[in-house]
Parts: C-alpha cells; sequence; structure tokens
C-alpha cells in the first residue's frame, strides 16, 4: 500500500475535566475518501481541529510523509499541505467568486493587486475543478448554497494542498447539490488527493468514501474499507448499542398513550398575530406530547414562539391552569413555567462562554430574579443532578460550553429548562444534527418527563419522529392551523402529507 501522507499516531488531546481523543491512531492515503463517524462528542471535530492547526495534541505525534510535524496554527497546517473547509463557509458574500477564490493570494503588480492576473488565477483553480463555467465576476451571495459551498473548495484549492479537510460540507444542500459536490470531491480524489470527510449522512458516506473509521468517546472502535460495511454494523459500532433503541421509544410512547383528561394546562383561544400566524385555537393537556408538523415555512416556529412568550400576540387569549395569562415576553413565559428549546440552539440557547454549570442554572436563576441567587450548595446538586439525568457525568462542570457537542450542548440546554420544573415544555428541532445516540437519549427524557404529568410539544422536520412520540398531531400550512389528528397505529408519514396536500388544494 502507498504510504500515508498524513498520519495521527497515538494522539490524545485533552479538554478541561476530560480527553476529546484517546490515543488516537488514523492513517489518511494519497487518492482515497477517508470518512470520519461517530456520534457528537465522539472526538470527529476533534481529529479536524487537530490537522487544522486550531487544538494541540497532549501526547502522540503527527506524522508527514512519515517525518514528525508540528501543526502549532492553521499556518503551520497550511504550510504542510492542509487545506480546510467548514460547515459554516468562511467567505465574503459582497466579493466576487474571483476575489473570494484568491483572497489572501492576489498577484501582486508595481500598482498593488493586479486584478487580471487574480481573474486568471482564478480561473485555473476552477477549471482545475471543473468549475469552468462560473462566472468570475458575480457576487458570492447572489450564488446559491451549493455554489457557495464549491467556491469554498476553490479557495482551498489555491495552495495545492495534499489533504482536504471537509467538516459536514453537505448540512445545507439539497441532494442534486450534493451530487455536484460529490462530482467536484471524486476529481480531487483521482488526481491523488487525500481527503477527509466528516458527516452524520451514511448513504452520502457510503456514496463517496474509500475508507471509513469510526470514532466513540474519544477512541478509534474501527477503521474499514467502505464497501466491506453494512449500514447496521456501522450504526451499531457507533452507538455502541443496538439503532433498535429509537423503535423501542416509539413502541413505549403506543403503550402508554391515553386520552387526555381534566382541563387543558394552556388553552390558546384565537391565538395569533397578523403576518406571523393566523388566529389559533389550541389546547395542550398534562401528560401529552403534541406534535407540530409542516413543510418548511409551514408556520411551526412562529407558533412556537407565541405560545413562549418570544414573540408577543396582537390577538386572542391565553389561559393556563385556568388562569388567563399575559405572555409576551420569555420572561413572562418563564414565570408561568412555558419554556422553549429553540431551534437553532448556538444562537438562542448555550452561552458558549459560559460553562456547563452556568448554562444549567441560568433560566432557574432568571426565573427567581437576580435579588434570589442561586446558592451554591442548590448549584451543586442541580448541576449533579442534570449530568446524572443525560449520562454527561464524565464532563467537568467547568468546562466552557462552546467546546461540548452538539448532542452535549442540547442535553445541557433541555436539562436547563427542566430545572424550572415547566408546565409546558416546547422544544423546537431538539434533535437536529446530533448524532442518533444523544437523539435516542432526549426523546427518551421527554417520553419521561410526559409520564410525570408534563405537557409537550415538540417539532421537527422529520416527520416519523413526531409520529414516534406524539399523542396527537397539529398540522400546520402556511402559517395556519389546517388540521388536527390523534396519533395511533393508522397514521403514517403519508396520512400527514396528504392533509396537508389537501390543504393545499383547498386553497
Amino acid at each position: 500500500m502507498t504510504q500515508p501522507v498524513l498520519e495521527l499516531v497515538g494522539v490524545t488531546v485533552e479538554y478541561p475535566g476530560m480527553l476529546a481523543l484517546d490515543g488516537v491512531d488514523i492513517a489518511l492515503f494519497p487518492g482515497e475518501v477517508h470518512a470520519l463517524l461517530g456520534e457528537n462528542g465522539a472526538g470527529k471535530s476533534t481529529v479536524i481541529n487537530v490537522l487544522n492547526g486550531v487544538r494541540p495534541i497532549a501526547s502522540g505525534e503527527i506524522l508527514l510523509d512519515g517525518e514528525p510535524v508540528t501543526l502549532a496554527n492553521p499556518a503551520a497546517s497550511r504550510a504542510a499541505g492542509i487545506a480546510t473547509v467548514f460547515q459554516d463557509i468562511h467567505l465574503s458574500g459582497n466579493l466576487t467568486v474571483a476575489e473570494n477564490v484568491m483572497l489572501g493570494h492576489e498577484p501582486r503588480g508595481r500598482f498593488g493587486i493586479d486584478w487580471g492576473a487574480t481573474r486568471g488565477a482564478a480561473a485555473e483553480v476552477l477549471s482545475r475543478l471543473g468549475l469552468e463555467d462560473l462566472d468570475l465576476r458575480t457576487r458570492l451571495n447572489a450564488l446559491s448554497p451549493s455554489t457557495q459551498q464549491l467556491v469554498a473548495v476553490a479557495r482551498a484549492m489555491v495552495g495545492r494542498p495534499r489533504v482536504l479537510l471537509l467538516d459536514e460540507p453537505t448540512s445545507s444542500l439539497a441532494p442534486a447539490d450534493v451530487a455536484l459536490l460529490f462530482k467536484v470531491l471524486r476529481r480531487l480524489r483521482d488526481d491523488g488527493m487525500a481527503i477527509v470527510f466528516v458527516s452524520h449522512f451514511l448513504e452520502q458516506v457510503f456514496a463517496i468514501s474509500d475508507r471509513v473509521t469510526v470514532l466513540r468517546d474519544g477512541r478509534v472502535v474501527a477503521e474499514r474499507e467502505a464497501d466491506t460495511i453494512d449500514r447496521v454494523e456501522l450504526i451499531s459500532l457507533m452507538l455502541g448499542r443496538s439503532v433498535d433503541a429509537l423503535r423501542e421509544i416509539g413502541s413505549e410512547r403506543r403503550a402508554h398513550r391515553q386520552d387526555p383528561e381534566g382541563d387543558p394546562v394552556l388553552l390558546a383561544e384565537g391565538l395569533g398575530r397578523s403576518g406571523v400566524f393566523a388566529r389559533t385555537d389550541l389546547a395542550l393537556y398534562r401528560g401529552e406530547i403534541v406534535g407540530f408538523i409542516g413543510l418548511r415555512g409551514s408556520g411551526r416556529t412562529e407558533l412556537a414562539r407565541l405560545l413562549a412568550g418570544v414573540t408577543p400576540t396582537s390577538q386572542g387569549t391565553l389561559t393556563i391552569d385556568g388562569r388567563r395569562v399575559r405572555v409576551d415576553s420569555p420572561a413572562s413565559g418563564l414565570r408561568h413555567r412555558v419554556v422553549l428549546s429553540a431551534q437553532d440552539r448556538t444562537v438562542d440557547g448555550i452561552i458558549a462562554e459560559m460553562t456547563v454549570a452556568d448554562n444549567v442554572v441560568l433560566s432557574l436563576q432568571a426565573m427567581r430574579g437576580w435579588r434570589s441567587r442561586v446558592s451554591r450548595r442548590e448549584r451543586a446538586e442541580i448541576v449533579t443532578w442534570a449530568r446524572e439525568l443525560f449520562g454527561l457525568e464524565q464532563l467537568s462542570p467547568e468546562t466552557p460550553a462552546g467546546l461540548l457537542s452538539g448532542g452535549q450542548q442540547q442535553k445541557i440546554l433541555l436539562a436547563r429548562l427542566l430545572a424550572t420544573r415547566p408546565r409546558v415544555l416546547i422544544l423546537d428541532e431538539p434533535t437536529r444534527g446530533v448524532d442518533i445516540g444523544s437523539k435516542v437519549a432526549i426523546q427518551r427524557r421527554v417520553a419521561a418527563m410526559v409520564d410525570q404529568g408534563m405537557a409537550v410539544v415538540f417539532i421537527s422536520s422529520e416527520f416519523s419522529e413526531v409520529l414516534r412520540l406524539a399523542d396527537r398531531i397539529i398540522v400546520l400550512k402556511d402559517r395556519d392551523k389546517v388540521g388536527e389528528i390523534s396519533n395511533g397505529p393508522g397514521v403514517t408519514v403519508q396520512t400527514v402529507v396528504e392533509m396537508i396536500a389537501s390543504a393545499a388544494e383547498d386553497d
């Protein structure tokens, strides 16, 4: 076999209070797409950060062409022939394609940047990738997300790197766009480049990868040729347990499902806001999960934000536990113990600079007010409870939340909300971007809370996930409620799709 161009040998990386990588060995070969797989928190992004020169190693070594090399910073990584394309495209929307491709590498003449030479160099790079049809003078923000991703790849190719690191490059791309990106990646692979591909999408992994390495808890648990491993085995390796856990949750929910009794804990009558969501009637009962289902733009998030007070209502009334109330801010929602886990946890949820412990107690402290501080003893008890609740005992309470994986952050956010003992818990995309293991843990905890009498609103773009958990389903279209059904054995994704289609025909 050809000698690896780049290797991690016994690499260990330490975060405060935890090992992010524990003696990891990974070899990257020229002319190969190597997929890194694992749950959130398994160590995939840490491997990328080590190779990108962002994260120092505590022990082990990195070999370039068999010789030890120190990747002390991103500049050292680039000098070693390593380029990185991240999930969030780090480009400038107001610059042209040529300017973005050559940014920082523009040819210069006597009077500054030689723009003709810059466009010529950009055209050469794009041509090598088979993207010669791209208009060099088009501003980036006028292009589709997929084309912007290809421009990011082209920019990474300017220095003619030998290794390309791709961290979730397809997370926001449509299938046709993914196919275009993969066409470019195969061209690079066939030219001898070593490519690292990190993705949650297993079908894409099998479509593009030659080799896979599975990480779990910071360790390598398997390395295989991609065509010698099947999906079930791969998922089991990632989880360390059977994928049947998700099916078990659905079976348990169906077994405990019962019609709501008594008065609703939350009753919305004619609730809405002009231009945000049509006037709507909605009742939530203790001990049930109500799913919101609709296509993108249907108003799922808008209705959730109205119920929680994040968006003030201008129409209708809201009654909680038999008392008419006004919920017109997150603070008032919290005061009435109606809490929302927003769909973008990095913007509206986790405070990255704060510790795990401070994030967990944040909502409880806000509910009490800053004059009634959570004591050190209570803080320690709540944090211990939260870590045990979600199996996060290995995390130090003083670890900055920004260092956690997406799944770990979502668990911390959910623990924060549960610490307030909510009447109504509204979860907007709580499992988006998390691994299967975290999805199982979150869904199990939600089911347990409902069994204890909480009312839950569950929103997910995955219709099957809503059907697995929900007792009732609210169907939304064009920011309006178009139907409501009681979940049961005869209700399928097709049932919901047909209801949405029927509503469209009636318009």
